[in-house]
């Protein structure tokens, strides 16, 4: 009877892993932006999708996480930076954690958080945009650790803050740092000297640092650990290119720069991975490289690099291009004003479609579909079709503001959208009674 009752708890166990659809990092479970969840409603409602909650927001621009039946949102209230749990399925708030920051933008955006936050077991990860790295429980938000980046490794501020994700790899967590030797900022960035901290590896228990690598400066895009030639790889798409190391050694393998030739530049798509092959791209100039690291050694198969920019293949700004069966959906273009959806074949770069004017956008793919979501607000159910833009839904999502530069988050059936000041949980697909 004993092992009659172990057995149907593992069965349970299994079965709620298995349907569980936790997002408990930036663009998914496999940093990629897709969700493997079925059964959306399509096409939507001519009002649009139902509203389930929503909740008010601070300053800031970061995307939730949602793990376990909690949602988790980073934001500035005043001079704190807070990172807030609530109930995913309804929005109440469980509790909230707050350090003080005296962070100011260059640019004079928001000042808030760019980067969103990281669950792993019961432990959540926050990354501000003034450099300081914090550990928090779950349960109720107490502080486990934290460590203030800047003061212990130095870098100089970057355009828009501190905006990559970290990543969880075993023991350890991977944070970009990018440091640089002690002294003024450049008049010039281009200037910057690295100090060997592209990465720092943390104990993600104590916050402990283990090692760190690389002699690149911070970018805007995150971490990702995938497996090149057979071996586990975590690549970054650092400021000055891709740097290819191990994940529990720092040890680097290779690395590929691409970068544009212009100081204010950054590098904010993560790689699209395709087995051993990576596509990069980023809005500044260069555009796209689509590149081949079998063998250990970076092998370029096509790039944008010698094209006129108005016939480069991609470039993407802060959206992370999706790839679906040798083609690739993503929003190319630096400004409003120029921004457009493609789809391009990523063997060739050669352009299939191109969907003008749609401003900057975000892509989430489920279900067969790309849930777009603009800048502008607008909502957007796209079929995935590499021979033509086959739009099935759009509207205009009520209660929200420019900008919506957070990627849609999808998790259990609930779709969350965030904009200027306010976090929406839309219903996806249709909740069971």
């Amino acid at each position: 009877m004993h092992r009659f009752l172990v057995a149907i708890s593992l069965t349970l166990t299994l079965a709620l892993t298995l349907h569980a659809a936790d997002w408990p990092t930036f663009l998914g479970p496999t940093r990629d932006g897709v969700s493997t969840e079925k059964g959306i409603i399509k096409p939507w409602p001519e009002k649009g999708l139902r509203k389930v909650w929503e909740c008010d927001l601070g300053r800031g621009y970061a995307p939730p996480v949602v793990a376990t039946g909690k949602l988790y949102h980073c934001d500035r209230f005043g001079d704190n930076i807070r990172l807030t749990a609530r109930d995913a399925t309804t929005g109440k708030e469980l509790w909230k954690y707050e350090y003080a920051t005296t962070y100011e933008d260059y640019f004079n955006y928001d000042p808030g958080p760019r980067a969103s936050p990281v669950v792993d077991d019961d432990r959540v990860y926050l990354y501000g945009p003034e450099g300081v790295l914090c550990c928090v429980k779950t349960a109720d938000g107490k502080e486990v650790w934290k460590v203030e980046t800047k003061a212990k490794f130095f870098f100089h501020q970057n355009f828009f803050g501190v905006g990559s994700v970290p990543v969880v790899d075993g023991n350890l967590l991977l944070v970009p740092v990018g440091g640089s030797p002690k002294g003024p900022r450049p008049l010039d960035l281009r200037n910057a000297k690295p100090n060997g901290t592209a990465i720092v590896a943390f104990n993600k228990k104590t916050g402990e640092v283990k090692w760190t690598t690389g002699d690149e400066l911070a970018s805007y895009a995150s971490p990702t650990i995938t497996t090149i030639n057979g071996k586990k790889t975590c690549l970054y798409f650092a400021r000055g290119g891709l740097m290819g190391f191990d994940p529990q050694t720092g040890k680097v393998d290779f690395r590929y720069p691409w970068r544009t030739k212009g100081e204010e530049s950054v590098n904010a798509s993560n790689p699209v991975i395709v087995g051993d092959k990576v596509l990069l791209t980023e809005a500044y100039g260069v555009g796209s490289a689509f590149i081949d690291l079998k063998g250990g050694k970076p092998k370029e198969i096509w790039t944008d690099r010698e094209k006129d920019r108005l016939d480069k293949s991609l470039m993407c700004h802060w959206n992370t291009p999706i790839h679906v069966d040798g083609f690739v959906y993503g929003s190319s273009g630096r400004h409003t004003e120029d921004g457009d959806l493609r789809c391009i074949e990523l063997a060739t770069g050669d352009l299939k479609w191109r969907q003008k004017r749609t401003t900057r956008c975000s892509l989430t793919l489920i279900d067969g579909h790309f849930i777009c979501l603009s800048e502008y607000c607008d909502l957007s159910l796209i079929k995935v079709n590499s021979t033509k833009f086959e739009e099935v839904s759009k509207y205009e999502v009520p209660g929200l503001e420019y900008p919506c530069w957070a990627s849609p988050v999808l998790s259990n059936g609930l779709l969350y959208v965030r904009g200027k000041g306010k976090l929406l949980a839309l219903e996806l697909i249709p909740q069971k009674k």
